[in-house]
């Protein structure tokens, strides 16, 4: 579940906490378009679980100026690895890192190492 706090001072801040899932994309445009025009920024801090469309969504973010503050190492790997794997067009392929086909999502990991960790499908 995504949860989403809006905060405005000099620019408007989307806090987001959760997970970042495929059906919230939708909600997340639909709030990015009633403040067209203005400076937008999306705080990960809390985000704890994001699927492959959400890293597509979140690439697509920072090519609009959309900032992403506090950005987990987790999701920045997977947004590099993204970004290389991106068409000169801009458009993202649907086999975005298809390497981790029956992987639901990646999270922020409790353990030492790298940081995150794959959640592999039931």
């Amino acid at each position: 579940m995504l949860r989403i706090q809006r905060s405005t001072d000099r620019i408007i801040v989307f806090r987001l906490s959760g997970r970042i899932e495929r059906q919230d994309i939708p909600e997340l445009s639909r709030l990015f378009s009633m403040d067209a025009g203005k400076e937008i920024a999306l705080d990960l801090r809390d985000v704890m679980l994001v699927d492959r469309s959400a890293i597509e969504f979140l690439i697509y973010c920072e090519a609009e100026k959309i900032s992403l503050q506090n950005c987990p190492a987790y999701i920045r790997h997977w947004m590099n690895a993204g970004k290389r794997a991106t068409p000169k067009s801009g458009e993202l392929p649907t086999s975005l890192l298809e390497e981790r086909e029956g992987c639901d999502g990646f999270q922020r990991s409790s353990f030492a190492g790298n940081g995150w960790e794959r959640v592999i499908a039931e």
